[in-house]
C-alpha cells in the first residue's frame, strides 16, 4: 500500500534553509515592490480540478480572519484528512482538524484537547498523515503555562479525533538555556498503518543547541520522544542545531527521516527506523564532495517501500550559492547524492551565486518519484520546476510553465504528490508585481506534465492565495490546501482534482 504523505513545506524548508541561508518563498514574497500597480494576467483553468471551496466550519471558528491548511493527507479517494490554524476573537491561533468523507468535507473542528495542554493559547497543526479510511494522525506546537514551546500528537481512530496529548518525553528534553527558551517543533508525520506512525522534528537543549528528535506511535500508543543517534550537535556555544525536516514510513517500524545537523561534516544526513529501532544518523552519501562546508541539508523525503527512498534538498556550493540535489536509497543502502541539472534554468544570480531548492518529494513506487521547488538568479527572479526519477535514473529537471505570467519573477513548486509513476500533482505559487500570491495547480498523466492553471475561484486581483499542501489518493484523485484571502481577512480552502 503507498503511504500518501503531507507536511507544511514552508517549514521544511526553512528548516534546512537556516543552513545554507537560501531565501525561501511561503506566504508573503520578498520586500514591497515600487513598480506600478497591474492586474494579475489571466490564467488558464487547470484541467480536471474543481472550484476551492472554504473549509466548512472555519468561518465561524476564524473571527479575526487568519485561517490556514498547513497540511492534507489523503488515504483514499474522498477520504482524507487535514490540520491547519485559524484565529478566533480572541487573536490567539489555534488548531484544527478536518476530514472528508466519501467526498464531502466535514465540520472543522478545534483540535481536542488542545485548550487544556495550551494554556495561553497559540497552537497550530502542522503536519498530517492518514493510514487508512477515518484513521489518521497529526501533530503540531503548543505553548504551555510557561510559556514554553512544546508539541503534540493526535490521533483520529474510525473517523473520530482522539484527545490530543504532549509528546511523550519532550518536555524533558525540552529545556532550553544559555539564552534560548524552549522551543519544540513538528516538521512532519508519516502514518504506515492505522495506529502506527513516527513523527519528528526538534526541541531546544539546555545549551541552548537545537537537537533532532523522533517519536513514534506503536499500535495506538505514542512512544517517547527520542535523539537521533549521531544527529546530536553537542555544540556548547549556544549555535548548534539538528533538525528532522521529513519523515516517511514505508511499514510500520520501517521508516526514513531526513534532516540537518551540524554534528554532520556537509549537514545533511538520513536516519533509518528498522524494525521498530531508530539507527545511527548517517551523511548523505557524496554530499560532502558537492558541499565545502556543513551547508546542505535534506528538505524532504519519501518512501515507497521499506529500504527504498528518496530524498532531496539543497547545499552550499564553492561559489557561494545554493543547489539542489536528489538522493535515492535502494535496497536499505544510499547511493551517491547528484546535484540537479537543467541549463534552461538560470544558475547565477544577483552577486553572481545561484539559488535553488527541492521543496517536496513523493514516491510512486521504488525507483519511481518525482521532486519539485525552485531554481533562480537571485531573491526576485524564481522558476518553479519539477524532476523525476524513471526506473531508478533521475531525469533532467523541467520547468512548470504557469500560461500568462511570464513576467511575473517569483514561481516554487510548494507540494507535489503522485498517485501512481507518471501521474502527479503539484502545487505552485506565484508573486506578482505587487507583492501578491496566487495559487496554481498543475498534473502529470502518463508522465507528461500538463498545463499549470490558478487554482479554481481563488483568482481576486490584490488578494493573496497560496498552497501549502497537496495529496493524491491511488485513484488519481488529488486534493490541496492552503489560503487565500477575502475582505474579511486570510480563510483556509480546499480543492480537488476528480
Amino acid at each position: 500500500m503507498m503511504m500518501h504523505l503531507a507536511w507544511r513545506s514552508a517549514a521544511l524548508v526553512f528548516a534546512a534553509a537556516a543552513m545554507v541561508g537560501v531565501t525561501v518563498l511561503t506566504g508573503c514574497s520578498g520586500a514591497p515592490s515600487t513598480r506600478p500597480a497591474r492586474a494579475a494576467p489571466a490564467a488558464a483553468t487547470p484541467s480536471g480540478w474543481g472550484t476551492a471551496q472554504t473549509v466548512p466550519g472555519t468561518v465561524v471558528l476564524n473571527q479575526d480572519g487568519n485561517a490556514e491548511i498547513n497540511s492534507v493527507s489523503c488515504a483514499s479517494a474522498g477520504n482524507c484528512s487535514a490540520g491547519g490554524d485559524y484565529l478566533p476573537a480572541s487573536a490567539i491561533p489555534h488548531a484544527f482538524v478536518v476530514s472528508e468523507v466519501n467526498g464531502t468535507w466535514q465540520r472543522a473542528e478545534e483540535v481536542p484537547g488542545i485548550a487544556t495542554l495550551s494554556q495561553v493559547g497559540s497552537d497550530s497543526t502542522d503536519a498530517v498523515s492518514c493510514a487508512s479510511s477515518g484513521n489518521c494522525s497529526a501533530g503540531g506546537n503548543y505553548f504551555d503555562s510557561s510559556r514554553n514551546q512544546q508539541v503534540f500528537v493526535v490521533s483520529e481512530v474510525n473517523g473520530r479525533w482522539q484527545q490530543a496529548e504532549a509528546v511523550p518525553g519532550i518536555a524533558a528534553l525540552n529545556q532550553g538555556g544559555q539564552g534560548s527558551p524552549p522551543q519544540a517543533v513538528i516538521n512532519s508525520m508519516s502514518c504506515a498503518s492505522a495506529g502506527n506512525c513516527s513523527a519528528g522534528g526538534y526541541y531546544t537543549d539546555h545549551f541552548g543547541d537545537n537537537q533532532a528528535f523522533v517519536v513514534s506511535e506503536v499500535s495506538g500508543t505514542w512512544q517517547q520522544a527520542r535523539e537521533i543517534p549521531g544527529a546530536v550537535t553537542g555544540n556548547l556555544d549556544g549555535f548548534g542545531h539538528a533538525a528532522i525536516t521529513s519523515v516517511s514510513c514505508a511499514a510500520a517500524g520501517n521508516c526514513t527521516a531526513g534532516g540537518n545537523s551540524r554534528a554532520i561534516s556537509s549537514g545533511a544526513f538520513v536516519v533509518s527506523e528498522v524494525n521498530g529501532s531508530w539507527q545511527q544518523a548517517e551523511e548523505v552519501p557524496g554530499i560532502a564532495a558537492l558541499s565545502p562546508d556543513d551547508s546542505a541539508g535534506i528538505t524532504s523525503v519519501s518512501c515507497a517501500s521499506a529500504g527504498n527512498c528518496s530524498a532531496g534538498g539543497n547545499y552550499a556550493d564553492r561559489s557561494g550559492g545554493t543547489q539542489a540535489f536528489v538522493v535515492s536509497e535502494v535496497n536499505s543502502t544510499w547511493q551517491r547524492a547528484e546535484e540537479i541539472r537543467d541549463t534552461a534554468m538560470p544558475s547565477q544570480g544577483i552577486f553572481g551565486h545561484g539559488r535553488a531548492q527541492i521543496t517536496s518529494m513523493s514516491c510512486a513506487s521504488a525507483g519511481n518519484c518525482t521532486a519539485g521547488g525552485y531554481s533562480g538568479s537571485s531573491s526576485f527572479s524564481f522558476q518553479a520546476f519539477v524532476v523525476s526519477e524513471v526506473n531508478g535514473t533521475w531525469q533532467q529537471a523541467e520547468q512548470i510553465h504557469v500560461p500568462g505570467t511570464s513576467t511575473l519573477k517569483e514561481r516554487q513548486v510548494s507540494s507535489v504528490s503522485c498517485a501512481s509513476a507518471g501521474n502527479c500533482s503539484a502545487g505552485v505559487t506565484y508573486s506578482d508585481g505587487n507583492n501578491h500570491n496566487q495559487a496554481f495547480v498543475v498534473s502529470e498523466v502518463n508522465g507528461t506534465w500538463q498545463q499549470a492553471g490558478e487554482v479554481p475561484g481563488t483568482a481576486t486581483p490584490g488578494k493573496n492565495t497560496v498552497i501549502n499542501s497537496v495529496s493524491c489518493a491511488p485513484a488519481g484523485i488529488c486534493t490541496a490546501g492552503g489560503f487565500y484571502t477575502d475582505r474579511r481577512g486570510r480563510q483556509a480552502f480546499v480543492v480537488t482534482k476528480t
